[in-house]
């Protein structure tokens, strides 16, 4: 299954290989080299069909858990002042996703989305420190029950260029639903409230909607 936003560029990418392979065969010689040819276009299509693959998750739906809202490896966890909504202190988790990742942006948590913006920028390698407030990023908020305010954040990086974000404000979003995706390379940060009991660590592999970020003790 592919990802909506991974049409356009499947469907061309499918026309350069058939055109590819047609050129190849008529004016390409020798054999060795037509082979060559084929398979840099198999590549290439294999390439953009696992970038835009959108395989079916489903969260638990647990409302005393965030999950993930990427598929990748956490780099940061850290407590920094969050300066666009909260203004305050707040328990960052950031996510790094590979170009090999499934880059489908999933709600964390059930709950009303109350905020939700979107901030042209630069396109800073995703992990550098100031990617979170310089790059091109959506900041979205969504108001659960059990955790309050949970805002997370889309990060183009320095092959990324289109952010896509589903999330309105007033919206009602669903733990594990997809809300978003971006292109080619980049980063996700979650911002908790200090002091979420975390049940992952620095450079551990997580999948969105299934892999658990954070649990609230009963």
């Amino acid at each position: 299954m592919f990802h909506k936003e991974g049409y356009t560029i499947i469907a061309i990418t499918l026309l350069i290989v058939i055109a590819g392979v047609l050129a190849t065969h008529t004016w390409v010689s020798p054999e060795w080299l037509q082979y060559l040819c084929y398979a840099a276009l198999l590549i290439l299509l294999v390439l953009i069909l696992q970038f835009f693959r959108n395989p079916g998750r489903k969260s638990s739906g647990n409302l005393n858990e965030i999950v993930s809202p990427v598929d990748g490896k956490v780099v940061v966890i850290e407590e920094v002042f969050e300066k666009e909504y909260f203004k305050e202190k707040r328990l960052q988790v950031s996510i790094f996703m590979s170009p090999i990742n499934v880059h489908v942006t999933r709600y964390p948590v059930s709950g009303a989305v109350v905020f939700s913006k979107y901030h042209s920028g630069k396109y800073l390698v995703a992990w550098h420190p100031k990617a979170s407030e310089e790059n091109e990023r959506t900041t979205v908020v969504v108001r659960s029950t059990s955790f309050g305010d949970i805002l997370y954040r889309q990060i183009a990086g320095a092959l990324a260029k289109r952010i896509v974000n589903y999330a309105k404000e007033g919206d009602t979003a669903e733990q594990g639903a997809d809300s978003g995706f971006i292109k080619f390379g980049s980063r996700v940060d979650l911002f908790l409230p200090v002091g979420t009991p975390l049940a992952v660590k620095l450079n551990q592999k997580v999948k969105g909607a299934e892999s658990i970020i954070a649990t609230r003790e009963n």
